[in-house]
């Protein structure tokens, strides 16, 4: 399996100056590569492939050494299939047209570990930058195979981020309980044993300092030395929501798949609600999408089973005798007119999520048993 490790770079002024400059020269690199395949598409209705700019670059790469000395010759293939990845999705209609990037857009290089890029100790060194001090607040694992490694900036910090390959872990069945859960705004999770999770709310809670900030860079003239400190501001408190964010996910998914052996969740297309007016700012703070997939790696490494299920009804079924209750979404409470049962409306969707689970891995996993002890109480 894969894994990635993130670290925090402490680079001497000198070497961030390199660092920059690495960047540009990179991202000329791109926009290069990215008019070649414009230019060959407008004059001839034809692609370049990766293999004929790889083969124009490396000559001009000895050409010009002046221009792009700085880059190592991995990175630039690298970049190059980074281009061609674009492309591709673009002709499956996955993605849109690839733009050019401006310097402050071209935030990345990526080398093949051991090609211009290695760990030394707690230094990193990268071709024609030097050994950077690298602040490893986690070992990695001695069985690790550093395949690739990514130098970053990220606003006025450096940041590498090693691509692990680990064995993978041997199998085992979690003995703790099984759970469902029900994903929403309002409390963002809802689990079948009656938990709720609060939604933290990050980006709205930091609405008021971020408009004063950004209301605060509208007024600089731009790319003076006042708007560049404005905007390290700015900066400094979006990534502070997004580390939040991503520390509360972390812990409560490692705490999740440590608790349960078992874990069904809706599979729900999140575009309804990142795409909607109304719910797109709290739906893109909630990051429910980055939830699902810390969920489904963590999973390997405890032994948890992971399944996800059609999502179709489950709010609106009764979780005790199966009658379709319609309420609309104010209504936040589940009656049911045929058996009684009152309950949380995200409660009663998680236990619905939970008989989905089990019954579609009854023949694989053995938990079937489970079912009506964990049924939700008359009241």
């Amino acid at each position: 399996m894969f894994r990635t490790y993130k670290y925090r770079l402490r680079p001497t002024q000198k070497q961030a100056y390199i660092l920059n400059d690495l960047l540009f020269q990179m991202q000329t690199v791109y926009n290069d590569a990215l008019n070649e395949r414009r230019v060959y598409w407008q004059r001839s209705r034809k692609s370049v492939t990766y293999f004929d700019q790889w083969a124009r670059m490396r000559n001009e790469r000895h050409q010009h050494p002046d221009e792009t000395g700085l880059l190592n010759a991995s990175s630039i293939q690298q970049m190059l299939r980074r281009v061609d990845k674009a492309y591709q999705a673009f002709y499956t209609g996955k993605r849109g047209l690839p733009r050019f990037k401006g310097r402050n857009r071209f935030k990345s290089v990526e080398y093949r570990y051991g090609d211009g890029c290695k760990l030394d100790g707690d230094r990193l060194y990268i071709q024609h930058v030097g050994r950077i001090k690298v602040r490893l607040h986690r070992n990695i694992p001695n069985h690790a195979k550093i395949k690739h490694a990514v130098v970053k900036r990220n606003g006025s910090h450096w940041d590498v981020a090693m691509m692990l390959e680990l064995p993978n872990p041997e199998p085992a069945i979690h003995p703790g309980p099984a759970v469902g859960i029900d994903i929403g705004l309002k409390s963002l999770l809802a689990l079948s044993d009656g938990t709720r999770i609060d939604n933290p709310r990050w980006l709205r809670n930091a609405l008021r300092d971020l408009r004063v900030a950004q209301r605060r860079l509208s007024r600089r003239k731009k790319f003076g030395s006042g708007w560049h400190k404005a905007k390290r501001q700015v900066t400094k408190l979006q990534n502070h929501i997004a580390n939040q964010r991503r520390d509360f996910w972390h812990k409560l998914t490692t705490e999740l798949t440590r608790k349960y052996g078992f874990i069904a969740v809706e599979d729900m297309n999140l575009a309804f609600m990142t795409h909607n007016d109304t719910l797109s700012l709290s739906a893109h703070d909630a990051a429910l999408g980055l939830f699902r997939q810390m969920l489904a790696y963590k999973v390997e490494k405890t032994g948890t089973h992971f399944v996800a299920v059609n999502p179709s009804n489950t709010s609106q079924m009764c979780s005790r005798c199966g009658v379709i209750v319609p309420k609309g979404l104010d209504v936040r409470t589940h009656h049911c007119p045929d058996c009684g049962l009152v309950l949380d409306r995200d409660v009663n969707a998680a236990f619905n999520i939970l008989a989905l689970g089990l019954s579609a891995e009854a023949l694989t996993y053995p938990v079937a048993d489970r079912v009506a002890s964990e049924a939700p109480p008359l009241i």
